[in-house]
């Protein structure tokens, strides 16, 4: 994309066919050297530097042009776009607890499909900052907020059951992440909490440290994961090994309900791994970045590179006027 930031500076062009047709009618009136004879001379075959003779004229033409184009400041642009983007800011909030080994979501258990879920989830958020609190007696701030996605998923990958003592702490949980995304500057700021128990331990309770959230104008969606009923669930046999038995593991689906409500969000039901990652897809399209793309050029001067070439030529016109192409009057 190019331009001329003053157009109107070509008009200018139009001296020079007008300086030329001046010299083509003043060429005819010249004098030239007075011999008293010049049938002798006619007789001679015209040299190479006298057909050269209008070679100077020509160039310092030439060189005017480039004069004038360059007061018409040539400009050579390059489009540009600037994406803007509007991020938002996310912890996820994930149970580590031992019911998380439930084998409902076979072949895998719970904690392995939120796992991949999750990671998915944090590929699809490219302009946002996210952080994870994982959680099970006590919270433990895994991963801080980062634009760092790399990172996530690789203290994601590390996330296994045992890693904090057992036990459910729901409120602890959310008071860890609100600790973590309070003092965001980001338009918007919320919490993913997925969990398959009810809340058994901690000190802080779960709606208090929603009302907290709150506040902050931190959202919280709460996802609770698992069939329900009889669940197999493995334990470890000195005989025999790993061995299942059905057991029933009891989701506080209203506190988890009252959560997401106190912070204007909303709770999810998961009970296989298909849905489980259709609640994240969901919450992927109701929570998205706001991005605008900005157009720009950005243009080069080339008036500089006209003026330097009608230098050269003027330079190389004096010196052939000067020279070897120097008219006698």
């Amino acid at each position: 994309m190019s331009r001329f930031a003053y157009p109107w500076c070509l008009l200018a062009l139009a001296v020079i066919p007008l300086l030329s047709y001046w010299r083509i009618r003043r060429r005819g009136r010249e004098p030239a050297l007075r011999f008293p004879e010049l049938a002798l001379l006619a007789a001679l075959p015209p040299a190479l530097w006298a057909r050269l003779a209008w070679l100077p004229f020509a160039i310092r033409m030439l060189a005017i042009a480039l004069l004038v184009v360059a007061l018409a400041r040539p400009q050579k642009g390059a489009a540009g776009e600037e994406i803007v983007a509007e991020g938002v800011d996310i912890m996820l909030v994930i149970d580590v607890s031992s019911s998380m080994l439930a084998e409902d979501f076979r072949p895998n258990n719970r904690l392995h499909v939120a796992k991949e879920v999750v990671a998915d989830f944090i590929q699809r958020r490219g302009s946002d900052r996210l952080g994870m609190v994982v959680f099970a007696r006590h919270a433990l701030t895994k991963t801080p907020l980062t634009l760092d996605h790399d990172i996530l998923l690789t203290q994601l990958e590390d996330v296994e059951i045992g890693i904090i003592a057992d036990g459910t702490a729901i409120g602890n949980a959310i008071a860890s992440g609100v600790n973590r995304i309070k003092d965001s500057d980001a338009k918007s700021k919320l919490m993913i909490l997925l969990t398959d128990g009810e809340n058994t331990a901690g000190e802080i309770d779960p709606l208090t440290a929603a009302r907290l959230a709150k506040t902050f104008g931190i959202k919280i969606y709460t996802v609770g994961v698992g069939r329900g009923g009889m669940v197999p669930f493995p334990f470890r046999d000195p005989l025999y090994g790993v061995v299942y038995q059905n057991v029933e593991i009891p989701i506080d689906e209203e506190s988890l309900t009252k959560i997401a409500d106190t912070t204007g969000a909303r709770f999810f039901r998961a009970r296989d791994a298909q849905s489980l990652k259709a609640v994240y897809e969901e919450i992927d399209t109701l929570e998205r970045t706001e991005i605008e793309q900005v157009q720009y050029v950005r243009y080069t001067e080339l008036a500089p590179r006209f003026m330097t070439a009608a230098l050269l030529f003027l330079v190389v016109e004096l010196a052939l006027s000067r020279t070897r192409l120097r008219r006698f009057p």
